[in-house]
């Protein structure tokens, strides 16, 4: 079977695929379009004082579905439904404070102690690559050293958040928890 003969680019023109111009192919459901109308020349500039008469707008189609309005609020809603007077109540709560200050104080020096311990590592990539270069078993050298390293401390770290949770935080939010669920019913 021969190959087809497909038709590029010439030297130093550029083609965009996705910017070339459909190919057309008949539709079967529509009947084929009449001969067209033989084409006008172009008018001559019209001057600026001429009036052009405004083309109508077209009126905005409506939607096949139209979009549920929602009621306007009740005196009741506006005051607040009572789930989120009873949600307000555990926000301002000493034990829904008290898991946030933990997770806080966990969580902030974590992240900071990480994010420090990563840039002195790109700037030791960037400002001492002769050190980085130095070699300390074979053909490890400190930079693979120190990566491998980011990678055994960010499994540390997740290690010690699940860890942190799972003793610190975790009983006193499912109390929590249970404590609300009890008030909506």
């Amino acid at each position: 079977m021969p190959q087809q003969q497909t038709s590029g680019p010439e030297q130093g023109q550029r083609f965009d695929w996705w910017a070339a111009a459909p190919a057309t192919a008949p539709v079967p459901d529509r009947p084929a379009a009449a001969p067209a109308a033989p084409v006008e020349p172009a008018p001559a500039l019209v001057p600026p004082a001429a009036s052009v008469p405004a083309r109508p707008v077209p009126a905005r189609p409506v939607p096949a579905h139209p979009v549920p309005v929602r009621p306007a609020p009740t005196e009741p809603d506006r005051a607040g439904s009572r789930s989120t007077v009873v949600y307000r109540s555990v926000q301002g709560s000493d034990a829904f404070q008290e898991i946030r200050r933990s997770y806080r104080s966990f969580v902030f020096p974590t992240s900071g102690a990480f994010l420090g311990w990563y840039l002195m590592y790109v700037a030791a990539q960037a400002g001492a690559p002769g050190l980085m270069r130095s070699q300390v078993a074979g053909p490890v050298n400190v930079a693979w050293l120190l990566g491998l390293l980011q990678f055994a401390s960010t499994f540390l770290l997740t290690w010690l958040y699940a860890r942190n949770a799972r003793t610190k935080r975790d009983r006193a939010a499912l109390d929590l928890r249970w404590d609300t669920q009890d008030q909506l019913r």
